[in-house]
């Protein structure tokens, strides 16, 4: 039976976890991130990685950082065959990397050499990429600049979001890492070196960047909306408060309006100018301090009275 040191921690990993499990891999320990506060309540919950884990009686560290750490010691100790990443979400230290007795392998959320990095998937979105997928990679000491052993292509669709793309990759990514692991435990696979000349970065997310700016086209508004959604959601100003648009529909209709500006409205439509001069739709809102609500409901309440050519948006 091969024995594997799982690392990972959000809900894209926790399902290539439970595959390995069940598929009969001597899974010796899962590493994830500590307990986190949620919610409002900021309740201490553990990860979805931690959570099954523990539902099969597997070991659980939980290093705040790896390096240096006792844990990254215990799994030296243990010797794995494999080392199998999923949005873990640290680097391994060189050590723990050379403890994988056959190899430390990632399963990345693109196709690499696109998008390195921690938001691989929001930026295959904000960039308005006709297609993204996952990676099977060797580790090395640099960030997922490894050898590629297998990858699989899937489309991003119109209605596609964060959260459906994150749910579509991990099973991709779950079935590619079980067709993977038998060619690479049987000397099967040729890693194919990266092409460094291709190679794109997806760096964090930051708070300041979740804004939608007056200089953006509708469909990179789209874009943005879709990125951001479910969590953290992308805002414009609105009477110098944060609101948060959380569906938008981007057209071919064109407007010589400014950027911002109410371009069409109805009981049940409200039209902004882009900077493109077409116009997008806000289809569902939120306020700052109301719950989201469709278009319907906010034209009825904090939007009654607006007019067309009036400066909504703001920079």
């Amino acid at each position: 039976m091969t024995s594997i040191v799982f690392m990972g921690t959000p809900a894209f990993s926790a399902p290539i976890l439970e595959s390995l499990i069940t598929n009969g891999y001597e899974v010796l320990a899962a590493v994830t991130q500590p307990d986190r506060p949620v919610g409002r309540k900021h309740v201490l919950t553990p990860s979805p990685v931690k959570e099954v884990a523990l539902a099969h009686d597997i070991p659980v560290l939980q290093p705040e950082k790896l390096s240096g750490s006792p844990e990254a010691e215990k799994v030296v100790a243990l010797a794995p065959d494999l080392i199998v990443t999923a949005a873990f979400g640290q680097f391994l230290p060189k050590k723990v990397l050379a403890a994988a007795k056959i190899a430390a392998i990632n399963v990345h959320a693109s196709l690499l050499p696109k998008y390195r990095g921690g938001a691989p998937i929001q930026y295959a979105i904000l960039n308005g990429e006709a297609e993204t997928g996952v990676t099977i990679m060797k580790m090395v000491m640099k960030m997922d600049a490894g050898d590629i052993l297998r990858q699989q292509a899937i489309p991003i669709t119109a209605d596609d979001d964060n959260g459906t793309l994150f749910a579509k990759l991990s099973q991709v990514g779950e079935k590619l890492l079980l067709a993977t692991l038998p060619d690479l435990l049987a000397g099967k696979i040729t890693p194919q070196p990266q092409d460094e000349s291709q190679v794109t970065f997806s760096p964090t997310i930051k708070p300041g960047e979740e804004q939608i700016t007056l200089d953006m086209s509708a469909a990179a508004i789209d874009y943005k909306v879709r990125a951001l959604r479910p969590q953290p959601g992308a805002f414009v100003k609105i009477g110098g408060q944060r609101t948060k648009l959380w569906q938008v529909r981007p057209t071919a209709e064109t407007t010589t309006l400014v950027a911002g500006q109410v371009a069409v409205i109805s009981k049940h439509q409200l039209g902004i100018a882009a900077a493109d001069h077409k116009v997008f739709y806000i289809e569902e809102i939120q306020p700052a301090g109301k719950a989201k609500m469709n278009i319907t409901a906010y034209l009825n309440g904090q939007g009654h009275g607006l007019k067309e050519g009036q400066q909504l948006i703001e920079d």
